[in-house]
């Protein structure tokens, strides 16, 4: 894979995150949170954290989206701000604006949007 620094959120395993909303799991909504996030089922609304946030393979989101690092598996639709780190795999598909420091969008991965890369 891509030598990516500050990607060690790819080999959390579930008990690493201190809230996930499972595939089972509609939420309509705003959510503000200060730890590791994950969302494997549908979120409407906007997402707002300090902390890393992980978009799972089925996810299905729909909400703008603030936190330190971003990694998308699933689907997004809105813009995303991420003070470190956005990450679209090759399963994600962002349509949305990004700003970030960095970003890597993995070869098979759908993004629409504009990028911008801010400095430190």
């Amino acid at each position: 894979m891509f030598d990516v620094k500050d990607t060690d959120f790819f080999d959390l395993e579930d008990e690493a995150f201190d809230t996930i909303v499972e595939n089972d799991i509609t939420f309509v909504g705003n959510i503000k949170i200060e730890k590791t996030f994950m969302i494997r089922g549908q979120v409407t609304g906007n997402i707002d954290s300090i902390s890393d946030l992980v978009i799972d393979s089925n996810a299905v989101v729909n909400a703008d989206i603030t936190a330190d690092r971003i990694l998308i598996k699933g689907k997004v639709k809105g813009n995303v701000v991420a003070k470190s780190l956005v990450f679209v795999t090759s399963s994600g598909v962002l349509d949305g604006d990004i700003t970030t420091k960095k970003v890597v969008l993995e070869p098979g991965c759908k993004f629409s949007g504009k990028c911008t890369m801010i400095n430190e």
